[in-house]
């Protein structure tokens, strides 16, 4: 049978975004089938090819986060280098752009030039402090973000000062809501018989999206929710903890029937029988008992065996994972969430698998993070452009 087209398949995304939230947002488009061009300055192209752990020069994170995108270097200070990005933009689906609000303008760029130019363009805009609003003009990363945005205020312990997660979620967090406005945008335009129209993405909104009662709680109760560790306030149990080897283990069992069987699996069918501790709230109650309990059980024991008791138990529950655990995990291997992929010089490597799963037409990587300005002549010449124009555009400094 022919293998059905991707869900995106036809979509053309044009990306003027650098570092991370404006090109993860459009790595999600070209993972499911959009034709992405991503337009680099001449100069360098995205900072992100020189971020973290460099590969022959060039990160690999970029071969990850520019996959299944083609390169076309555009030098937009150039009028020639502009009046390229707006033919191909007239052409267009969707722009995703994460620079500081103003600067398209400042180029004639603006949506109002856009939208006449196509008004069927849907226009992406992820910035720290969105398009509106006395702070628009503020440069503001993901850290600055997951900051205003309420995130980093509950992360950490309450005796110590805020931490950061390990990774960009700020800017991840971000650029999902962009994918996720872009095809809101785009049903409106297809099945409502709409015109384009700006999905403004602010990143410290993004967070603050996402930060589940704390609004209500504060309003009418005046609670602000502070940093507690490991454990989940306000649900128990729900925790991080210790086995005999030293080894973490991520434990759920906030559930009514699940904290039942979770006592009895460890010998305390006296809490099992408990009525105060039958729900949530009575459980929470009396949270520093119940963690001492559980601390002591799964400090008593090695990993595996603990691991064994919650399975047979049905207690939701994890070891911590770390890259190496993940690499050799027959879940991950099971729902292929590394990729064979291979860098420039031929050396295979892999990368992280597709989400979310389509059971009908899943996404898929075709190629890797490109070099700068790879696809330029082909992309150029689809525009009409001769070998004797796009020469003279490479020495004027305009491509």
């Amino acid at each position: 049978m022919p293998t059905p087209a991707k869900p995106l398949a036809g979509l053309k995304v044009i990306e003027l975004g650098t570092l991370i939230a404006g090109p993860f947002a459009s790595r999600i488009c070209a993972e499911f089938g959009a034709e992405v061009i991503k337009v680099e300055s001449p100069d360098g192209g995205d900072p992100l090819r020189k971020w973290r752990k460099l590969y022959e020069g060039t990160s690999l994170w970029w071969f990850v986060q520019a996959r299944n995108k083609q390169s076309l270097t555009l030098n937009l200070k150039h009028p020639e280098g502009r009046e390229i990005l707006k033919q191909l933009l007239a052409g267009a689906d969707i722009l995703i752009e994460n620079f500081r609000p103003g600067v398209l303008e400042k180029l004639g760029l603006g949506w109002d030039v856009l939208h006449a130019l196509n008004p069927r363009l849907v226009m992406v805009r992820l910035s720290g402090f969105g398009q509106t609003g006395p702070m628009k003009d503020q440069p503001g990363f993901g850290a600055v973000g997951e900051s205003m945005g309420g995130l980093r205020y509950i992360t950490g312990f309450e005796d110590r000062p805020p931490v950061r997660t390990g990774i960009s979620i700020g800017d991840s967090i971000a650029a999902l809501w962009g994918v996720i406005g872009a095809l809101m945008a785009l049903r409106h335009r297809e099945v409502n018989g709409g015109e384009g129209q700006v999905v403004d993405v602010a990143l410290y909104e993004a967070i603050f999206a996402m930060m589940e009662s704390m609004v209500p709680e504060f309003d009418v109760f005046g609670f602000i929710r502070e940093r507690t560790g490991n454990i989940m306030p306000g649900i128990t149990p729900s925790s991080i903890h210790t086995s005999a080897d030293g080894r973490h283990v991520q434990i759920g069992a906030n559930g009514d029937a699940i904290f039942k069987r979770f006592m009895q699996a460890i010998g305390r069918d006296d809490l099992a029988e408990d009525a105060t501790l039958a729900s949530n709230d009575g459980r929470d109650l009396r949270r520093d008992e119940l963690y001492g309990v559980i601390d002591r059980w799964v400090n008593s024991l090695p990993l595996e065996q603990v691991m064994q008791s919650l399975n047979d138990a049905g207690v939701p529950a994890s070891r911590i994972y770390s890259a190496e655990d993940m690499f050799s995990d027959p879940q991950f291997l099971a729902r292929e969430m590394f990729l064979q992929a291979k860098l420039p010089d031929g050396k295979p490597f892999k990368m992280p698998g597709i989400v979310p799963k389509l059971s009908q037409t899943p996404g898929s990587t075709e190629w890797v993070g490109p070099a700068l300005g790879e696809h330029t002549a082909t992309l150029l010449a689809g525009l009409g452009y001769s070998d004797a124009q796009v020469a003279r555009l490479r020495e004027q400094g305009a491509v």
